[in-house]
């Protein structure tokens, strides 16, 4: 007749629950890192392609807000609303403090590529020469692309010889990277705002105290010349 040790069994039962634990973990940390991989994906700078209508007089500008030491990558291409007319348009970008880095007349496609030295607004205008001014209205697709978005992920791949999951990994990493350089970015900008808004919240405490001085001496003084009126015309 066999006779079961329960220190073996309370061992069995140790390890089966030790081992539950540890799936558990696994599959909390997994959805974890999916769930990070999935934000991370989505708040990667986005490729912006626009389409912009120019009219046969004037100009459209596309602007953007980029900080300091970013890739920037642009194709644009003229498409005629009439295709019996053939119109060539000009193109001019410049930076927040109004250096030009691009500018090509006569063209109907042409791309621009630079990186950021500057912090603030990037502008790019377009507008119809003025030799082909007397047709209709016509469309400029614009493929702006922006930091990672920008990144030749062919060429690295081949450079490094990497690919699949590796390569996946790497463009995350990227990511990552950015999305850490635009807090940065967004930390240093909130800072620069407080600090504005508390030296104008210390001058408009200041006006309002020399304000309120102010007020306070007129009525003083209107009240001196009043008394020294009426003591004159000896009515008080």
């Amino acid at each position: 007749m066999s006779q079961t040790d329960p220190n073996s069994e309370v061992c069995e039962s140790s390890i089966l629950i030790t081992v539950s634990i540890r799936k558990g973990v696994i599959m909390e940390n997994t959805r974890l890192l999916l769930l990070f991989l999935f934000f991370s994906i989505n708040l990667l700078p986005p490729t912006l392609a626009i389409w912009l209508t120019l009219p046969s007089s004037g100009t459209k500008c596309v602007s953007e807000e980029i900080q300091n030491n970013v890739v920037v990558l642009a194709d644009y291409v003229l498409v005629p609303d009439d295709h019996t007319l053939s119109p060539t348009l000009a193109v001019k970008v410049t930076s927040p403090y109004g250096n030009n880095l691009h500018h090509k007349e006569n063209t109907t496609h042409g791309n621009f590529a630079f990186t950021t030295q500057e912090t603030g607004n990037y502008l790019a205008c377009f507008w119809v020469d003025s030799g082909n001014q007397k047709g209709g209205d016509v469309s400029v697709n614009l493929d702006w692309k922006i930091g990672i978005a920008a990144k030749d992920w062919d060429s690295v791949a081949k450079k490094e010889k990497i690919e699949g999951v590796e390569l996946e990994l790497r463009k995350l990493e990227g990511a990552v990277e950015a999305i850490h350089e635009n807090l940065l970015y967004l930390k240093g900008r909130e800072a620069e705002m407080r600090i504005v808004s508390e030296k104008t919240n210390g001058r408009v405490a200041w006006f309002s105290l020399m304000s309120l001085g102010i007020c306070i001496a007129v009525s003083v003084l209107q009240l001196w010349h009043l008394k020294r009126f009426f003591q004159k015309k000896k009515l008080i």
